[in-house]
């Protein structure tokens, strides 16, 4: 059951097996049905979850009450409000539901907290896992910015091959800052090149 999990953390950082044992005794296996609000805005998020199986999606609705996709986690994925509520001990401003039955992995931020007290060098990882999350994030925001829709449908596709089957197109128009007609559009161009 931690195979995946151990997989993803041990990528930056090597662990000995007594080390992982005791980052795997933090955790707790959680089964959430498909159609799950996990967070609601308002909310304090109590939570980062590891994506074992399943797809969930983060979002906020705009002041025009239109949702917008700010992320889909899939497997070996971690979804949290982690700028908000986890390091800013502020109301969530975003949702996270699960768009499949999903099976996590799950730390709150008390037990990720004595789990770097007990084992140190995770959180190193985090720290890097961190980063990573900044660089995706920001180089997210810089094509949003300075790509056309079909640049950018075409990154999400190279990025994301399985979301396509996963969830209905108007989250990924949502995912993408366009209208679903105009995401339409850009298939019917890409379909036809």
């Amino acid at each position: 059951m931690y195979s995946q999990i151990n997989n993803n953390i041990s990528r930056y950082v090597s662990f000995s097996e007594e080390e992982l044992i005791t980052f795997n005794s933090f955790m707790e296996y959680k089964k959430v049905p498909k159609k799950t609000i996990m967070l609601h805005e308002g909310e304090m998020c109590n939570f980062e979850a590891f994506v074992v199986k399943g797809c969930v999606r983060k979002y906020y609705i705009d002041a025009n009450g239109f949702e917008v996709i700010l992320q889909f986690a899939i497997e070996n994925a971690w979804v949290s409000d982690i700028s908000f509520s986890i390091y800013e001990t502020k109301p969530s401003q975003v949702y996270i539901e699960t768009l499949e039955d999903c099976e996590f992995l799950m730390f709150t931020p008390e037990s990720k907290e004595e789990l770097f007290a007990k084992a140190p060098r995770f959180e190193r990882a985090f720290r890097i896992l961190m980063q990573r999350n900044l660089a995706v994030t920001q180089n997210r925001l810089f094509h949003t910015i300075s790509q056309t829709a079909t640049e950018k449908y075409l990154e999400f596709l190279e990025l994301y091959p399985t979301i396509p089957q996963r969830v209905p197109q108007h989250y990924i128009a949502s995912y993408l800052g366009i209208s679903p007609e105009f995401l339409s559009k850009v298939r019917a161009r890409i379909a036809k090149n």
